[in-house]
């Protein structure tokens, strides 16, 4: 469906059943992000909210809430767009199928942004504090646009051509901020608003910034779309929407998008300010640190103005079916940028960057059968250095050979593959001190941590343990062990002691003793994977939940322990089970909890006949 507005598509979405209307007044501080949580786990449908307390713009949220509505408002390109990777992929395909590849050309030309003069977002002028003030969670350092496109171009090669258009987080209210005239500019590490910037600092001159907000979902899905750099996501977005992005071009102002619904125009000013804390997607908050500040010049809206919103925490989260939608669009070029690796998939419930796993292939010495891991290691350190693959923080690689039906999704089947031939005195690699997620708080500072390969290669070493032998014995102070998955134990340690600095000596000991105790031959090795947590019966009860708190909580190089360690020419590995600290450590940030009053006046809409009944 081409879309030439927001507006159009929750119509849309609204005649096919996909759409329910919110008509009692609700708060844009905490409640609405509150009933958008429920009726995402719920699999609900998209929300239309039209009675906002103290606004005059209504919302939507939970657009992308189901696979199938993501699926549902793209109907009309997603095979067009698929046919354009193949052809990226294989270019003489159009040669050799031209009626496969016939709507290639109109795709193409959907592409190219249209120049225009004017458009439906410059219909009025408002301020920052007429705009929804969404807060989503109680400790939120203030009001954020959560589904922003923000829009920038390069100083240096000016044009769309060269342009970003990215989502980063955007703070309204709060903190320091002068009201109506700053705003907060979010912006993590191996972003290309980053290198926009650079460059016009460089040469000295004004960094201008425009922010749109709504519109036509496809510009919306473009700004997520990790495209490799100098690829323009306005392009993606006109092969999206089969209709050609309307830009508004005048004078030397930076141009704006025609058919948003809202759009705020600025100069980044010199200087930084705290921005945050925010609830984030890792299911913790990022804390307040100093950020890009926009100066304030223009707030546009159009006549029929909706404010689009998205809620993010721990997985999964509405910016899930986000990365599975991604994955059907761009899956399947992963192996012409890499050589050799088959698929790399980056796990929503770690919270994405923290864990990666990826199918490689061992080809290296074709005649021979593979002895260790060789060439998966080459493909490990080709994958981070792609892009925003490269924060990740655990790379868990295994040879496709040794399994042609290993499925890259079925974790708890990859984890088992790669644990039953792991061997941890050889197959375990540490990048220290470099950069990881600036929203992962297990390192040692901001975008600061480490790294760690795990790359299995061969026949199976050992069989998994699917239940806890009897013979099972702990050491003091670690008790109620249980079964994860085949393989995975995790155990319940001593609560780290907030009163040493951090990497100090009280946990190092306690895990070392934990370590110490046992040899390899101990009936605890036969768990490969052991995991010491505060809570045992948590981390054990769904793999969601193992995996968010292991590699969340957990950073390579300080928690990583094994029993019988060793060290030898530089390289750790040992002789027993890995063992993993992935316990709460006083300078992680806090994970969210939603407050009590929110959560019962949410839930006394939702009794029979009220407004929000049948929702969840």
């Amino acid at each position: 469906m081409s879309y030439r507005s927001l507006r159009e598509c929750t119509d849309d979405l609204a005649a096919a059943g996909h759409l329910r209307r919110i008509d009692a007044e609700v708060d844009a501080n905490l409640e609405v992000a509150a009933i958008h949580r429920r009726v995402f786990a719920a699999g609900g449908p998209a929300l239309l909210f039209t009675n906002v307390k103290g606004c005059r713009f209504p919302l939507a949220s939970n657009l992308f809430g189901t696979l199938d509505r993501a699926r549902f408002i793209l109907r009309d390109a997603l095979e067009s767009v698929r046919r354009l990777v193949e052809l990226k992929i294989d270019p003489s395909q159009a040669a050799r199928r031209p009626l496969r590849y016939l709507a290639a050309a109109r795709t193409a030309l959907a592409m190219l942004p249209k120049r225009v003069r004017s458009g439906p977002v410059l219909a009025h002028e408002t301020t920052i504090d007429q705009l929804p003030q969404v807060k989503s969670w109680p400790d939120d350092g203030g009001a954020f646009v959560t589904l922003p496109q923000v829009y920038t171009e390069d100083v240096e090669r000016p044009g769309f051509a060269h342009s970003n258009l990215g989502m980063y987080r955007v703070q309204l209210a709060g903190n320091e901020y002068a009201p109506n005239r700053q705003v907060g500019l979010h912006y993590q590490i191996h972003r290309g608003i980053g290198v926009h910037q650079a460059k016009a600092l460089r040469r000295g001159e004004p960094f201008r910034v425009n922010i749109f907000v709504g519109g036509p979902p496809a510009m919306t899905v473009a700004a997520v779309m990790p495209l490799p750099e100098g690829m323009s996501e306005l392009g993606f977005a006109g092969a999206l929407n089969r209709r050609r992005v309307r830009m508004i071009c005048r004078g030397k102002e930076l141009p704006v998008h025609a058919e948003a619904d809202f759009c705020i125009t600025g100069v980044v000013e010199p200087g930084l300010l705290p921005e945050g804390p925010f609830g984030d997607h890792l299911g913790y908050y990022s804390l307040a640190h100093d950020f890009p500040v926009l100066r304030v010049e223009r707030v546009y809206h159009r006549d029929d103005a909706i404010w689009p919103l998205t809620v993010v925490g721990r997985p999964p989260q509405e910016d899930t079916v986000f990365g599975a939608l991604i994955h059907e669009l761009t899956g399947p070029i992963i192996p012409t940028v890499i050589p050799g690796v088959k698929a790399v998939h980056a796990v929503d419930a770690a919270g994405v960057h923290p864990l990666l796993l990826a199918i490689g292939s061992e080809r290296y010495v074709p005649f021979l059968p593979a002895a260790r891991p060789a060439e998966l290691l080459t493909q490990a350190n080709a994958i981070l250095g792609q892009g925003q693959l490269s924060l990740a923080k655990y790379l868990w690689i295994a040879a496709g050979e040794d399994d042609p039906q290993l499925d890259i999704h079925d974790i708890a089947a990859f984890f088992a593959h790669v644990l039953r031939r792991v061997d941890w005195r050889r197959d375990i690699h540490f990048q220290t001190a470099t950069t990881i997620d600036t929203l992962d708080y297990s390192g040692t500072a901001l975008n600061e941590g480490s790294k760690a390969v795990i790359a299995a290669v061969g026949p199976p070493l050992r069989e998994l343990p699917t239940a806890i032998p009897g013979d099972l014995r702990l050491c003091d102070g670690f008790d109620g062990a249980r079964l994860v998955i085949p393989g995975v134990l995790a155990v319940r340690g001593p609560r780290f002691d907030a009163s040493h600095d951090r990497g100090a000596a009280s946990t190092e000991v306690r895990i070392a003793r934990f370590c110490e105790t046992f040899c390899a031959a101990d009936a605890l090795c036969r768990f490969p994977l052991i995991v010491i947590v505060d809570d045992a019966e948590f981390a054990a009860a769904t793999l969601g939940n193992f995996l968010w708190t292991t590699f969340t909580r957990s950073d390579p190089a300080h928690d990583v322990h094994g029993i019988e360690a060793f060290t030898e020419h530089k390289h750790w590995g040992c002789r027993g089970s890995l063992v993993v600290d992935a316990r709460a450590k006083p300078w992680h940030a806090p994970p969210l909890v939603e407050g009590p009053a929110v959560a019962r006046r949410i839930e006394s809409l939702a009794v029979r006949g009220g407004p929000l009944a049948g929702l969840f």
